[in-house]
């Protein structure tokens, strides 16, 4: 694993990082398996994801992949075999490290997650793709959950995740017929924001990354932590939740954004809801 500036970040060979003003750019990396997930992979990515929440230089994270595609999904050797061919102790340790950074970590994670999915998306990768917070894709990606070809269901947890975005008739129409789609139908499903020529891709995700890390940091993961938990509630737990999120980010904002916001609306009259961001300290 490397990184760009001095301080290292811990893990082993199948993840490569690099940082540029603000954004950690996560690359799945085993290019020559189309970035196929490994039992080892799993601990690399763990390690990234559990430093880079503690790293300065990381501000927003997104993920994606070496070469020509995001992950061919789970690898058949690397993983299966492998986790096979070892005690049921280290086999449930395999599964558990894979849920931690797939779905467990990345769908709570303290700081806001893009993925980038710049070619091949197959079978578990969905499981990652969704988990993070945004998407965006090459509108000429392939996607696939071709899992039924090889005599096996989705793995993991790809069809409840998968579930949280599509419709039944879609995940079912794509599940039990093993089709391929392309990214703009990635983005007709619901399971990217946006589909853009692979020459726009990057500077788009950067685009976007870039407005993500204008924001307050603290508010911003309030927000994204009260969605994903409001979304499991009934109505009246979510006003509950809602209502006491609210003040728990208030006492805990550091930058005090709701009181300058305020300020700078109702007193000074400088800023104007709706049309950017209230002024931040050193903008």
């Amino acid at each position: 694993m490397e990184a760009t500036q001095d301080k290292p970040i811990p893990g082993g060979n199948t993840v490569r990082v690099e940082f540029e003003d603000g954004i950690a750019w996560v690359h799945l990396d085993r290019p020559e398996k189309r970035n196929a997930m490994s039992m080892e992979m799993a601990r690399d990515m763990n390690a990234v994801l559990d430093a880079l929440e503690l790293d300065d230089r990381c501000g927003v994270i997104v993920l994606t992949g070496s070469g020509e595609a995001f992950s061919a999904g789970m690898d058949l050797q690397g993983f299966f075999r492998a986790s096979d061919a070892v005690s049921d102790v280290e086999r449930h340790r395999a599964y558990r490290e894979t849920r931690a950074w797939q779905w467990r970590t990345l769908m709570f994670y303290a700081k806001p997650t893009i993925a980038m999915v710049n070619g091949w998306c197959f079978g578990g990768a969905f499981t990652p793709l969704i988990c993070c917070d945004l998407a965006i894709t090459d509108e000429a990606a392939t996607f696939g959950l071709s899992e039924i070809n090889w005599g096996i269901i989705p793995g993991g947890v790809v069809s409840k995740a998968i579930s949280t975005l599509m419709g039944d008739r879609e995940a079912l129409y794509y599940v039990m017929t093993g089709e391929k789609f392309d990214g703009a139908r990635a983005k007709e499903l619901g399971l990217v924001n946006e589909a853009v020529p692979a020459d726009r891709l990057k500077a788009r995700t950067r685009e976007l990354a870039k407005v993500l890390l204008e924001k307050n940091p603290t508010t911003l993961r309030q927000a994204r932590m009260a969605y994903k938990y409001a979304r499991e509630m009934n109505w009246e737990l979510a006003a509950e939740y809602l209502t006491a999120k609210g003040d728990q980010t208030t006492f805990v904002d550091k930058e005090k954004g709701r009181e300058k916001g305020m300020v700078q609306f109702l007193d000074e009259k400088t800023y104007k809801p709706g049309l950017g961001n209230y002024k931040r300290e050193g903008e």
